[in-house]
């Protein structure tokens, strides 16, 4: 459905180390860095597509996160989820929802919530019934 997902940001370095910690923890390696022009992008390995990209923004207009609007990653596992709740406060993130079950959403979602450095919301999501692997993520 996605060729691409682009969040932009102010703060590239502190947004690319935010960024590569959430992605180590999901497993998705890191495609291209092009600190100069400045944008990153992850994709998973047995895909092309979509790709997740980071950068300022293409019109030179200042960065400002908007209302309503959130990317959500799919974890394999619930341990996943915790590592990159984890992760993602290390790294500067605010939290926005604790990791745990939502079963207004269906019954196995388990996720948990919060913002980029910048303010930009994201979630991370597993919707398997049952946690039956450990996460690939260390937070340094």
């Amino acid at each position: 459905m996605f060729s691409h997902v682009f969040v932009g940001v102010a703060k590239f370095e502190q947004a690319l180390r935010f960024y590569r910690a959430l992605m180590a923890c999901l497993a998705v390696p890191e495609r291209f860095c092009e600190p100069d022009r400045p944008w990153a992008g992850w994709q998973t390995p047995e895909s092309v597509r979509p790709l997740f990209i980071i950068g300022k923004p293409w019109n030179g207009e200042p960065h400002a996160p908007g209302n309503g609007q959130m990317v959500a990653f799919a974890a394999a596992n619930r341990a996943m989820v915790n590592a990159a709740w984890e992760a993602a406060l290390a790294h500067g993130g605010r939290p926005e929802g604790a990791p745990g079950l939502r079963p207004e959403y269906h019954p196995h979602y388990y996720g948990a919530y919060f913002r980029d450095p910048e303010g930009n919301k994201l979630c991370v999501v597993c919707h398997a019934p049952t946690d039956d692997a450990a996460p690939a993520c260390r937070l340094g």
